[in-house]
């Protein structure tokens, strides 16, 4: 199953019943442009309970085209790792 954006409106829409949906619309946003605005800028974003998403760099590396099977370089760049809080990883491995 996938969640999207606005899955998570209409879920914060049905929990908080005194928000209207386009509230729940900017409470999303909001917290997405937030979360965007951090790891942009090299912050790790911790969501307690939940995991805290890391901002790593990789070198550039030597690869491979599958297709053709010619070498290039890759080159360097940063990506958006995810560890998952004990709290949720005890919960994901109960069921």
């Amino acid at each position: 199953m996938t969640l999207t954006k606005a899955d998570l409106v209409q879920q914060v829409y049905k929990t908080h019943p005194s928000m209207t949906k386009a509230q729940a619309t900017n409470a999303v946003e909001a917290f997405l442009s937030i979360s965007k605005t951090a790891l942009i800028s090299g912050n790790d974003l911790l969501l307690s309970g939940f995991g805290k998403f890391n901002v790593k760099n990789k070198k550039s590396r030597r690869g491979r085209n599958p297709q053709t099977g010619d070498e290039l370089t890759l080159e360097s760049r940063r990506v958006v790792t995810f560890k998952p809080s004990g709290i949720l990883r005890a919960k994901i491995n109960k069921h």
